[in-house]
């Protein structure tokens, strides 16, 4: 399973760069000169969990509350749950539901309130480099979105990958009662026949300070910078937001 595993990886290693280059290529120059720029100051307040209950399988929760004006307008919840399940030691495969309520905010907001429920597969890879712990996420996303005001819902395809970095401030490991760095990208990709002009979707470029409250809770409060690509392809978003995250893990295999 490990050799799978590596393999797996490393393929994927080997894929993302060029699909990169190829949507980056992929952008006409006319929709570069019409770009229209929103700006918007949001705060994201989040809850995760990944709770182990056999020695092989877990579960998944997750609360984010996202703030328009870092605080003052409701801007979007998401709620989102799955099954895990450790394919080997430093990779976990999660099969889960997400919903997601997205408020109208920003210059060029929706007609309204809409609702969407999403289906994903993720694949969580864990290795270090030195004292530098890398996180690898992959995820597939099946999406049935609900526009204000339209009869029927919209279903997408997006594929997302994110690498995480975390740095211990002290000693070779973070342990308990210590802080950290983290630091973390990720690019999002529209796919599929609904998908007309922004094959982009977004991407989300973060920095924070983490702090290890025991083995099983850790905060980290940080800034993201987010661009994201509306479905028109000329509106793009360019959304500073403060980040604070609070994660807790229960090992209900633990005597």
């Amino acid at each position: 399973m490990n050799f799978v595993c590596m393999d797996f990886k490393g393929i994927l290693f080997r894929i993302l760069p060029g699909l990169l280059i190829v949507l980056g290529l992929s952008s006409p120059a006319q929709a570069q000169s019409e770009r229209v720029k929103d700006f918007n100051n949001n705060g994201w307040y989040m809850y995760f969990g990944d709770h182990k209950i056999t020695p092989k399988w877990g579960l998944h929760t997750e609360l984010q509350w996202r703030r328009h004006n870092v605080l003052k307008d409701p801007q979007q919840l998401l709620i989102r749950t799955g099954i895990n399940y450790d394919l080997t030691p430093a990779a976990m495969f999660t099969l889960g539901y997400g919903y997601i309520e997205t408020h109208p905010y920003g210059d060029y907001p929706a007609a309204g309130i809409f609702p969407e429920h999403r289906i994903y597969q993720q694949l969580q890879l864990r290795n270090s480099l030195a004292r530098v712990g890398l996180t690898h996420r992959y995820r597939l996303e099946q999406r049935w979105i609900k526009p204000a005001g339209a009869e029927t819902t919209t279903y997408l395809n997006r594929a997302r990958y994110m690498l995480k970095a975390t740095l211990p401030l002290i000693g070779n490991s973070i342990e308990a009662g210590e802080p950290f760095l983290a630091a973390y990208d990720e690019i999002f990709i529209g796919f599929g026949h609904n998908i007309q002009r922004n094959i982009f979707d977004q991407n989300r470029a973060y920095a924070a300070l983490g702090y290890k409250i025991n083995d099983a809770a850790t905060l980290e409060l940080g800034y993201l910078n987010q661009i994201v690509q509306k479905a028109s392809g000329t509106v793009f978003e360019h959304n500073h937001t403060l980040q604070l995250s609070f994660f807790y893990n229960l090992d209900f295999t633990r005597k």
